[in-house]
């Protein structure tokens, strides 16, 4: 545990030398929240509630699950690129387990997006707008690890297609068709509260639902109580899902690669 962890620290260390990616990303994020607030803003003119969903519950959830689709990204041609170049059999010479050591090196990047990028964007989106507070302290706890929970699962789904590159030439197309596919059913271009009551009993069978949408509604306190604990239930049974079909992907690819490299 203690190997992964410091490929993690590495990984963080790295992203600190580049200091113009840190002002950057500040910047990108922030420009991205408030064009799309400003946009929420003209939707809703002098209404003070759609649905009873308040401008305020809009830009907090617009806020949180645009701020964390930008921290949970990564290069999801990594092992594309090692199966091309053909250094993927290196790693399997090395004393770690590669998909272990590969979700340590992004959640280190994705630990640095979320302190250096999303939360100094949070305090100038908070000069900007009014955003809701937490329910509770306890609601905001549960969020973190809701939130934790969500990233094991958008990058279970990344890496599941990343196995498909031993069988695939290229899997560019197919990561940007799935990429789409999360930004709409998992609430971040439009909250799940405005979809048609077919599409949202729909997403709530998908794992989707669980990457943004449970830590959003956990945060405002939309749920509380059993429900709360059985969407937290919901999210681990994905990811032990998404786990197990990860690990048949990654076992085939790897059978299949010795019997083509002989």
């Amino acid at each position: 545990m203690r190997t992964y962890l410091e490929f993690a620290f590495k990984k963080f260390q790295n992203k600190m030398t580049y200091r113009l990616d840190f002002f950057m990303g500040i910047v990108n994020m922030f420009i991205t929240i408030v064009v799309y607030l400003c946009i929420y803003r003209a939707l809703y003119a002098e209404a003070t509630e759609v649905d009873g969903i308040s401008f305020a519950m809009v830009a907090t959830s617009f806020v949180i699950s645009l701020g964390l689709s930008s921290v949970f990204e990564y290069n999801e041609m990594f092992l594309q690129d090692k199966v091309h170049d053909g250094s993927i059999t290196n790693e399997f010479l090395k004393p770690v387990n590669f998909s272990l050591r590969l979700l340590a090196e992004n959640m280190g990047e994705a630990i640095f997006k979320l302190v250096f990028h999303f939360l100094p964007a949070l305090l100038l989106t908070m000069v900007y707008t009014k955003l809701c507070p937490p329910k509770s302290l306890g609601h905001l706890l549960l969020m973190l690890v809701s939130v934790c929970f969500g990233y094991l699962i958008q990058w279970l789904i990344g890496f599941i297609v990343q196995t498909w590159s031993f069988w695939l030439f290229s899997v560019w197309g197919i990561m940007t068709i799935k990429n789409v596919i999360v930004r709409v059913l998992s609430g971040t271009l439009l909250p799940i509260w405005f979809m048609p009551s077919v599409m949202k009993k729909i997403i709530a069978w998908t794992p989707f639902e669980s990457i943004y949408f449970i830590p959003v509604q956990i945060y405002l306190g939309e749920i509380q109580g059993i429900e709360l604990w059985e969407k937290l239930l919901i999210q681990l049974i994905w990811i032990l899902m998404l786990w197990m079909i990860a690990r048949f992907f990654w076992k085939k690819g790897i059978k299949k690669l010795v019997v083509q490299g002989g």
